[in-house]
């Protein structure tokens, strides 16, 4: 046996060595499990940012078979001893800047990952995920985002729908751009978010290769696998547009297209109104499934077939369509502040209603502040901060929406659309917040307006009066509605499909 001498280092020799390991080593510590989200505080990680999602996925939608492997480009935020993922499905590998990891379920929803050594903070890493799974039938806190279709399968849902088929850091204030490449059997398709970059077939199986190249939320990533009809056209400024409609809607089909199909009209329209789009693409897409939804899945909303059992239903495409600029491009910062996306979005329907002479956003104001009595519940949500469990309440559209109309009559309409191009031109691709957006409006308007946002956005009553444009008198409560001042046809429907799908 061959002895080693033990050398022991002198004290500057020791400090040397101390001196070498790099500190990120000697300080680092686990990501935080959950992103600090008031209503959701374990969705998303702390400790790191992602960049890119790259998906190179399977599907086989005759037993539900998913497999994949995910690569993310991330940046750890601080010295990394383990990091967190937000995912589900069965887990076979994960490879940290090309080195093995260890790895583990946790709770609900969390794939614990310890890489061969630390992660430097501010030093770019990639991250490799192999996996497979039926994402049906996993549950987290019993519900699953992956619906199942007749030829296929679709997975879109507010606030988590990532965990189910790619691990992600699923909170929108980690928004990365994403490739994602999907082969399916020939006989059907696979439609995501995006611009179609390429698609080749083999052995019986076609790929997809769907490109976003603008900052885009995990939960706003959606995938459809069917039998599609798709149409293909552009905006006026040379968008192209993508819509897709699952082959057997039945009579419900033509009204879908009907509407959809309006999307370049809306999508011009709303660049007047709230400035340029922000994305490299725009359209929408209608699979067979029986929920009764719709979500602005960026780039491409869903629609669900109910959103258009009674006809045409231009005012659902608008609402996703204003989301792109008010959910997508400038998201929120916590899930309290969903009034950011659906105050505005709501809001942005009333415009529609007014420039195609339905009634102007001053009547349907009224009509909403007038139709709904003061013990109602309704007047005991706020908007502001409605809590997890009335998020997507009624009164956070609609009081949402007259909050926005008292804005628009207290500063002016010069003032008022100045501050919706300026919010989400100054904003695009970030986060903010409702009180981010009170003191933007203070600050364009040079006004004190946080009485007015907290009359109608955190009082957990109906305002004594609704603020009228300048030389009119504001409304009161009435007895009655103004003669011949109805809400569209589609105004309660939208509600309730935008409200069904969150859980």
């Amino acid at each position: 046996m061959r002895r080693h001498r033990l050398i022991v280092p002198s004290t500057a020799a020791a400090a040397f060595l101390l001196l070498a390991v790099p500190a990120s080593a000697a300080d680092a510590t686990p990501g935080a499990p959950g992103a600090g989200d008031s209503y959701y505080p374990e969705d998303g990680n702390g400790g790191y940012d992602v960049s890119h999602y790259d998906l190179r996925l399977k599907y086989q939608p005759k037993t539900d078979r998913l497999e994949g492997t995910a690569t993310l480009l991330a940046t750890p935020t601080q010295a990394l001893s383990r990091f967190n993922l937000d995912f589900t499905l069965d887990v076979s590998e994960v490879l940290v800047g090309g080195r093995k990891a260890a790895f583990k379920h946790s709770g609900a929803h969390e794939l614990e990952v310890t890489p061969a050594g630390p992660l430097e903070q501010g030093k770019p890493v990639s991250v490799v995920v192999r996996y497979s799974g039926t994402p049906s039938t996993v549950k987290i806190d019993g519900f699953t985002a992956w619906k199942r279709t007749p030829d296929g399968a679709v997975v879109a849902q507010e606030p988590q729908s990532a965990a189910w088929w790619f691990p992600s850091n699923d909170h929108p204030t980690d928004k990365a751009t994403y490739d994602v490449s999907v082969s399916v059997p020939d006989d059907v398709q696979a439609i995501s978010n995006g611009v179609l970059a390429s698609q080749s077939s083999k052995l019986g199986w076609t790929r997809y290769n769907w490109r976003s190249t603008k900052p885009q939320a995990s939960y706003l990533t959606t995938l459809a696998v069917g039998k599609f009809d798709i149409t293909t056209g552009t905006t006026e400024s040379g968008l192209p547009v993508v819509n897709a409609y699952s082959k057997d809607l039945g009579e419900n089909l033509p009204s879908a297209k009907a509407s959809i199909e309006r999307t370049a009209e809306i999508t011009d329209w709303a660049s007047t109104v709230f400035g340029p789009y922000p994305f490299n693409a725009v359209g929408g897409y209608v699979p067979n499934v029986k929920s009764s939804y719709a979500l602005e899945t960026q780039t491409r909303p869903f629609y669900s077939p109910a959103s258009f059992t009674s006809g045409g239903n231009q005012q659902i495409v608008v609402h996703e369509l204003a989301h792109q600029w008010f959910g997508d491009s400038v998201s929120v910062k916590d899930w309290r502040d969903i009034w950011v996306n659906e105050g505005f979005a709501t809001y942005a329907q009333w415009l529609w209603s007014e420039k195609e002479g339905e009634g102007t956003a001053q009547e349907l104001a009224e009509y909403v502040y007038n139709s709904v009595p003061a013990d109602n519940d309704f007047w005991k949500v706020k908007p502001g901060d409605p809590g997890a469990n009335r998020q997507f309440d009624r009164a956070v559209y609609n009081r949402g929406a007259v909050a926005l109309q008292a804005l628009r009559n207290t500063v002016g309409d010069k003032t008022f659309f100045a501050i919706l191009k300026q919010w989400t031109t100054e904003n695009r691709y970030g986060n903010a917040s409702v009180q981010d957006f009170v003191k933007f409006a203070e600050k364009a308007s040079g006004k004190k307006l946080a009485p007015l946002f907290d009359t109608w956005l955190f009082q957990p009553s109906k305002p004594s009066t609704l603020p009228a444009p300048a030389g009119t008198a504001p409304a009161k409560a009435a007895k009655s509605l103004k003669a011949g001042v109805t809400a569209p046809k589609s105004w309660k429907k939208i509600q309730d499909a935008e409200r069904a799908h969150r859980h």
